[in-house]
């Protein structure tokens, strides 16, 4: 498995090839038009998901029919596991559960996050680079680097198909450029023969809609007293963990491409300073005048440890 993930990352360097790079502003309208192409096109993608944990193969159709998104994405080996999107509901067919509905306004599981973030934020607290030109899935791509400013996040690698504007490849990299996890799309179509392949999920009967509680409004006796630059609080919430037998307060932060949370509870004899990273993802712990301060998500373990150190306990917000 090391040898074929070696294969698969250096693949990028033997494919690209320079050409006259457009300007900055230019990559950020090109990545505005993936985000539109990718939500408003009839087209299906056959493609890998590369990580740390493996090789996934998968199938995603996507169709506008009577102005609703519909689409699908299919784990093409082993179990079945299917997911179906048909408006602003989206429903879960896994092995061993049974099928539920929940709101939402694309599968997550589908494309790379990145597909439906809003450029024109991003430009506030992002670099968007242009790298040049190459071929992929037999298409030429326009290849653009995805970059925070501030050094504290992870990178991306996006491959832009010149002619739909599709993404067709998306590298995740650490601050030492080596890849993390890998989208690829190995085969594409984009025609009218995937709107009709899609009409049937119109009258389809999906499982009932499952209703999520309203949290309570909560008021937490710390705060984050460092961010990167561009992290806005999302949500918050308290929460029982019956394994823990003990209640943790939350808070979700994203700037729109990444997001992690911050979560704080009583610190006992089990609580511990760690650090766990598995591809993309971080748990950085901490514990401090009887507290123990947990930071999980898609973050370098550098800046985890700096939120986490950051976090300041007995002031209320």
């Amino acid at each position: 498995m090391k040898q074929l993930w070696c294969a698969v990352s250096l693949m990028a360097g033997s494919l690209m090839y320079s050409s006259v790079a457009p300007a900055e502003t230019t990559s950020g309208a090109l990545l505005q038009q993936m985000e539109q192409a990718s939500q408003s096109l009839n087209y299906e993608f056959a493609y890998i998901n590369v990580s740390r944990l493996g090789i996934e193969s998968l199938r995603y159709r996507h169709a506008v029919l009577n102005n609703k998104v519909y689409a699908q994405m299919l784990q093409m080996d082993g179990p079945r596991r299917e997911i179906i999107q048909r408006g602003n509901e989206v429903s879960y067919f896994e092995p061993g559960l049974e099928p539920f509905t929940l709101a939402g306004d694309h599968i997550v599981d589908a494309l790379p996050s990145l597909v439906y973030a809003d450029f024109q934020k991003l430009a506030d607290t992002y670099d968007f680079v242009p790298v040049g030109r190459t071929r992929i899935a037999d298409q030429m791509c326009e290849v653009i680097r995805i970059v925070a400013r501030d050094g504290t996040r992870y990178s991306y690698i996006v491959w832009l198909d010149s002619d739909t504007k599709l993404p067709l490849r998306v590298d995740l990299l650490d601050h030492d450029g080596e890849t993390l996890e890998q989208y690829r799309v190995v085969s594409f179509a984009v025609d009218d023969g995937v709107r009709k392949m899609m009409q049937g999920l119109e009258k389809a009967n999906l499982p009932p809609s499952l209703s999520i509680p309203a949290s309570d409004k909560v008021t937490f006796n710390w705060t984050a007293g460092w961010l990167p630059v561009g992290m806005k609080e999302v949500t918050q919430s308290r929460r029982q963990i019956p394994s823990l037998n003990k209640p943790v307060e939350s808070r979700l932060y994203s700037d729109g491409l990444f997001s992690f949370s911050v979560n704080v509870s009583a610190a006992d004899k089990n609580s511990s300073p760690q650090l766990l990273r598995t591809g993309r993802r971080t748990v950085q712990t901490e514990v401090r005048n009887n507290a123990e301060i947990t930071v999980v998500g898609e973050l370098p373990p550098s800046t985890a440890k700096r939120i986490a150190d950051g976090v300041k306990l007995g002031s209320a917000q």
